[in-house]
């Protein structure tokens, strides 16, 4: 019986786990990466690629290597528990390596378009359109799975900012900073305080005159690390925690998460408290 062939777009994390779960299904993935090597988000650049994720080079993610690591692929011991992009990438090529996944992959190659076949309803085939050094190429497939993230297009809302036209200072997205040295001696003003407006407005601290975050609403901040240590996914996700919140009120609940995260920092004094209790939205950080 001839395989299934899938055709998987993108060859970040999602993408490489995407054709290890096809090989092991017994199917045939062909993936396809625009750019000329893996990693996706994951893999730094001074200059952003259009079309690409893109990260600052002093990225250390969020979550802890015990909770995002391949349950098939341990990351290695001495790997930090929150690691910096370069060891994540380091860690995403290990996995390519260890299930021979690079020669399912097509480098430099732009998918086009992804459309049903007419007789889709019967067959549940998808024809594929694909760009390679200017020759475009098209192929049937079985299945499709798109793995382009959802980090890649910038957000920059210019029109509600009146005057803006006039403004003589630089303005940038986060997507288009890479280190603080361009700041030095500025006064700089973050909008936004998710995680890369907590990040930035950190780091520019360092070399810039003043720094000030602008938040329509305040956060609630938690630190990666949790109670002796542990990270805080870690001790966070226990079956006791999912216990407690199961017979506990929802105020209680918010009330003691509030209560720990205050005995960090005052949010109050710190001009950071929000109207909406922990549970409603969180800023790990």
């Amino acid at each position: 019986m001839t395989k299934k062939r899938i055709a998987v777009i993108g060859a970040g994390v999602s993408g490489l786990s995407s054709i290890k779960c096809c090989l092991d299904e017994d199917l045939e993935p062909v993936c396809f990466e625009r750019t000329d090597d893996i990693g996706g988000l994951w893999r730094f650049q001074e200059n952003p690629e259009e079309g690409r994720a893109s990260i600052y080079k002093s990225v250390v993610i969020n979550t802890s290597k015990e909770m995002m690591c391949f349950s098939d692929f341990l990351i290695p011991d001495d790997y930090p528990n929150f690691m910096h992009n370069s060891q994540i990438l380091e860690y995403f090529r290990m996995y390519a390596k260890e299930f021979d996944l690079l020669k399912y992959i097509r480098f430099k190659t732009t998918v086009c378009s992804v459309k049903k076949q007419p007789d889709f309803s019967t067959s549940g085939q998808w024809e594929v359109v694909t760009e390679s050094e200017g020759e475009k190429e098209v192929n049937v497939f079985d299945g499709v799975m798109v793995c382009t993230g959802h980090h890649t297009n910038a957000h920059l809302p210019l029109g509600s900012f009146p005057g803006i036209e006039k403004f003589k200072g630089q303005y940038l997205h986060s997507r288009e900073y890479k280190n603080p040295e361009s700041f030095t001696g500025k006064r700089v003003l973050i909008i936004g305080i998710g995680n890369s407006g907590g990040d930035l407005a950190v780091e520019i601290s360092h070399t810039a005159k003043q720094v000030f975050i602008s938040t329509r609403r305040g956060a609630w901040i938690l630190s990666r690390v949790g109670d002796y240590g542990y990270p805080l996914d870690v001790s966070s996700l226990s079956r006791f925690q999912h216990f407690l919140t199961k017979i506990c009120s929802q105020s209680l609940v918010n009330t003691y998460l509030e209560n720990k995260m205050n005995q960090r920092f005052d949010h109050e004094l710190y001009g950071l408290k929000p109207k909406h209790r922990a549970k409603d939205i969180a800023l790990t950080k």
